[in-house]
């Protein structure tokens, strides 16, 4: 587990498109969502300690999101391969187990956690209703031990915000979580392959 900090990809950034599956089976895309006032994707897997630390709060305020119109997807992109542990079979154990309120995806070639530059798990991507980036970082300042109460503060400003129409005023911080487990071929000298950003 390297403990990364995530890339906080440029506010006004459009949401790159996903099509991946669920748990069921079934494909799951961006527009999809089209309706919706708000996209929150969050790239998540199973056993990171990082994501562990929040996962039950986290379900209850994305049930809360959801209620008033905010659409959310968790996907996890970490190499089955190498961690079968986040496998697409461990995801639908997960998924029933801990009652996850959010479609979640499964990105087997890595693309969608590349073309969005995420970096660790967890990893919180806010879009308003043009899917333009307002939000990117920390659900709040908790992590593992270090004795902050998970509150979702940050992340739940950064909503109210978007669904309010006024520009997104909460300071942005880094999430932090354990680094998304790449595939070889997705490496460049040890980095991720990001692709090169281009202008909204």
């Amino acid at each position: 587990m390297a403990r990364t900090p995530s890339t906080m990809l440029p506010l006004g950034t459009q949401a790159p498109d996903f099509r991946l599956p669920d748990t069921d089976g079934r494909l799951v895309a961006r527009d999809d969502f089209a309706a919706a006032p708000a996209l929150l994707v969050i790239f998540v897997c199973n056993h990171c300690p990082y994501v562990v630390h929040v996962r039950d709060a986290l379900s209850g305020f994305v049930r809360g999101w959801q209620a008033r119109g905010v659409a959310v997807v968790g996907i996890a992109s970490n190499d089955p391969v190498a961690y079968p542990q986040d496998g697409p079979e461990a995801m639908a154990e997960a998924k029933r187990r801990y009652e996850l309120p959010y479609p979640y995806l499964f990105d087997p070639t890595q693309e969608v956690a590349l073309a969005y530059h995420a970096a660790c798990t967890p990893d919180f991507f806010l879009f308003d209703q043009v899917r333009r980036l307002v939000y990117r970082g920390q659900l709040d300042g908790s992590r593992p031990h270090n004795g902050v109460p998970v509150t979702g503060e940050d992340l739940a400003q950064a909503i109210d915000d978007v669904l309010a129409g006024r520009p997104v005023a909460v300071e942005q911080r880094p999430s932090l979580g354990c680094n998304i487990k790449w595939r070889e071929n997705n490496l460049v000298d040890g980095l991720p392959a990001y692709p090169a950003l281009t202008s909204a």
